[in-house]
C-alpha cells in the first residue's frame, strides 16, 4: 500500500493515522483496526480538509481501535479504545472540533466521551521549517 502524504505547508488539513493492525480479539480477522480504517477513508473520501492514513502501528496494542490525529504546527494526539463499529461518528467529530483549532488542542469540554477516555498521548508540533526569503 502506497501512501501520499499532501505537502508538509497545508496546515489546513487534518489527518487521522490509522491503526490497521489493531485487533479487538486474538486471532480476529478482519482485524478491527482495518475495519475502521476502511469506514473511515469511506466517511472521508470526500472531505478535502482530511486526509485518512493507515498506518501499521500506532503501539497502543493494549487500547485497541486506535487513530492519531496530526496537522503542520499542531499538537498530535493518540487516542485508544475506540468501537469500530461506532468510533467512525465520534472521530468525525473530533476531527472536525481539531481541524477548527489553530493549535491542535480541542477545548476538554467540547470532545466527545470517547475521546476525553481514549487519550494515549499528547505530542507538540514539530516545528515547521522556515522558508528562505
Amino acid at each position: 500500500m502506497t501512501i501520499e502524504y499532501l505537502s508538509e505547508t497545508r496546515a489546513d488539513v487534518t489527518r487521522i493515522h490509522v491503526c490497521i493492525t489493531c485487533r479487538a480479539e486474538v486471532g480476529e480477522e478482519p482485524r478491527a483496526g482495518a475495519l475502521m480504517f476502511g469506514a473511515l477513508q469511506a466517511a472521508f473520501n470526500d472531505d478535502p480538509a482530511v486526509q485518512v492514513i493507515p498506518v501499521e502501528c500506532l503501539s497502543v496494542c493494549k487500547r485497541p481501535c486506535s487513530v492519531a490525529f496530526s496537522a503542520p504546527g499542531k499538537w498530535t494526539y493518540v487516542y485508544g479504545d475506540l468501537p469500530a463499529d461506532t468510533g467512525v461518528a465520534v472521530v468525525r467529530e473530533a476531527a472536525a472540533l481539531y481541524g477548527a483549532t489553530t493549535d491542535g488542542l480541542i477545548p476538554w469540554r467540547l470532545r466527545p466521551d470517547a475521546i476525553k477516555k481514549g487519550v494515549v498521548a499528547r505530542i507538540p508540533p514539530l516545528p515547521i521549517p522556515s522558508q528562505a526569503s
